[in-house]
């Protein structure tokens, strides 16, 4: 099976409410860390999923041991849709806050001729009302690997709090229609059944 990646880049933000961070404009290496990764869902049991930041903080990346969603004659109906709810807490620096500006997708799918696929994604901060939703459709004119990027509207960009503990909830899941008879897939999996999911952060001072 295909090796699958999802990429959540950071880009450059326009606002005339928030003003773009210039070049380098970021809390020093070291300084933000990792809290406590909360998850959970069909698409990643416990135990399935690690985490790692990259050295200046401006990625954040899980690892999974499973996603995948499956249709066709025999397949239990509850193959047909997998989710994850992921709950992320970054420990910030003081006079920083940060957001998720663009969405990268990466992975392999094998459908018959009318069945279906999405995959969707909601990212919002705990205890905010702004949040942001992806949504791809898939048939088999896209069999084989693909590659797809959302880019977040500028009015829609979330941002965290200043000066406090951020949680970033990630409610993701891949699902698939089918007429009868007719059989497909869509994996976020792997060969080695690891898949890379890689958050990145956009920094902005207070």
């Amino acid at each position: 099976m295909k090796l699958a990646l999802v990429s959540l880049l950071a880009s450059t933000l326009v606002s005339s409410q928030i003003s773009p961070p210039t070049t380098g404009d970021k809390p020093p290496p070291g300084s933000v860390t990792i809290g406590p990764i909360i998850y959970g869902g069909t698409g990643c049991p416990q135990g399935t999923v690690s985490e790692n930041m990259n050295s200046d903080g401006t990625a954040i990346t899980l690892l999974f041991d499973s996603y995948i969603a499956s249709i066709g004659p025999n397949v239990p109906v509850t193959e047909n849709r997998k989710n994850c709810q992921i709950n992320v807490q970054l420990n910030v620096p003081q006079g920083w806050q940060y957001s998720i500006a663009t969405i990268d997708y990466r992975g392999f799918l094998q459908l018959d001729p009318g069945v279906v696929a999405q995959q969707s994604a909601l990212y919002y901060f705990q205890g905010s009302v702004d949040q942001d939703r992806c949504t791809t459709t898939f048939t088999n004119a896209n069999n084989g690997d693909y590659t797809i990027r959302d880019k977040f509207g500028l009015a829609t960009t979330v941002w965290s709090g200043c000066n406090a503990k951020a949680n970033i909830n990630i409610n993701s899941q891949i699902r698939l229609t089918a007429p009868a008879g007719k059989s497909g897939f869509i994996t976020t999996d792997s060969i080695d059944s690891k898949v890379t999911h890689v958050y990145g952060v956009q920094w902005e001072k207070c």
